[in-house]
């Protein structure tokens, strides 16, 4: 045995373990670095003690005898991988007539850089192998996690590390946590609160609502779904939808960047800023600053008004434009919407 590990250069053996429907098994993965993937079933990542990341694994439907469970060193991360022995996957949960394709490549991994691998498909319905597991990821301070699921709800509170949460299909509930933490979900809403540390969501469809964070960079990005949220306290934030509005109440940071093609924009500033830019194809917007806002101003509406309760020394004004200097003059402030009024008031 110990020739054989010497001839494996010291890298751990994976462990693959099959386990009927009900079943449960407990994996330790040791290491700052760990990944965890999983085609289908819901997921709770909560705060671990001791130092390994432990997953507790539990799989469900009538095909769930045939999962396997593989745990190692895979690409200089350690990994847990749960496997499914074929293309064409039944999820339940999912309802029916929903589906989703996804590549997975031949080590159990999906996503990422590296796009090879098969094609699988997971439905709510219909003929296939009818298994999925659910995830319990126990994840002590000081680790670094990605957690990967094609289709299912995920949910995380009060860890201590960094996290990267990323969902196919399914919702995604981040709470009290602290680190850096990277939400993607292709289709489905994320919310996220209590957060100290940068944040970055992106969904492709699903409303985002982000509330007490307490970081550097604050990025935002939808392609379809509103923004909401408040109490946003950071260098920068940053929200681009394609098509939704943004209500942010309470934000303090020096940048503020916020970009929708089609939606009303409303915030309401906490503090001067070094930099505004707001701009929307479609919709209003309101911005509710404190006295002190300062910084060259251009304003451009291409249909509405624009409503300014701030003294502004004038260098050029029309019906649909204004440009001048604003308090100490510190900075730029640019809204500029293609239809819709422009409302630039004292909170």
């Amino acid at each position: 045995m110990a020739s054989k590990l010497r001839s494996l250069g010291g890298a751990l053996v994976a462990l693959m373990v099959a386990l009927p429907a009900g079943g449960q098994e407990v994996h330790r993965l040791s290491g700052t670095d760990v990944a965890v993937y999983n085609l289908a079933g819901a997921t709770h990542v909560v705060r671990g003690t001791g130092s390994d990341v432990v997953v507790r694994v539990t799989r469900g439907g009538s095909d769930a005898a045939r999962l396997e469970v593989e745990a190692g060193l895979v690409g200089g991360r350690q990994t847990l991988r749960v496997r499914y022995p074929d293309d064409l996957i039944i999820y339940p949960e999912m309802g029916r007539g929903s589906r989703t394709n996804v590549r997975v490549r031949d080590d159990g991994r999906f996503w990422g850089e590296d796009r090879g691998g098969s094609t699988v498909e997971i439905r709510g319905s219909g003929r296939g192998l009818e298994a999925w597991a659910d995830l319990v990821v126990e994840v002590p301070a000081g680790k670094d996690v990605g957690v990967h699921v094609a289709v299912g709800a995920m949910e995380a509170r009060g860890v201590q590390s960094d996290l990267t949460l990323h969902v196919g299909s399914g919702s995604v509930d981040a709470a009290d946590i602290t680190g850096g933490l990277d939400v993607d979900t292709g289709s489905g809403s994320a919310t996220v609160s209590g957060i100290h540390g940068d944040v970055s969501v992106d969904t492709g469809s699903g409303s985002v609502t982000v509330r007490e964070v307490d970081g550097d960079d604050v990025s935002i990005d939808t392609g379809s779904g509103m923004v909401r949220g408040g109490g946003l306290r950071a260098r920068s934030v940053s929200v681009d939808t394609g098509s939704g509005s943004v209500e942010l109440d309470g934000v303090s940071a020096s940048e503020v960047s916020v970009d929708t093609g089609s939606g009303s924009v409303d915030l309401v500033l906490l503090r001067d800023v070094d930099a505004l830019d707001v701009d929307t194809g479609s919709g209003s917007v309101t911005i509710y600053a404190p006295e002190d806002l300062g910084g060259m101003v251009d304003l451009d509406t291409g249909s509405g008004g624009i409503e300014m309760d701030f003294a502004v020394q004038v260098r050029s004004v029309r019906r649909d434009e204004l440009r001048g200097t604003l308090g100490d003059g510190r900075g730029t402030i640019r809204i500029e919407t293609g239809s819709g009024g422009i409302r630039l008031l004292k909170r």
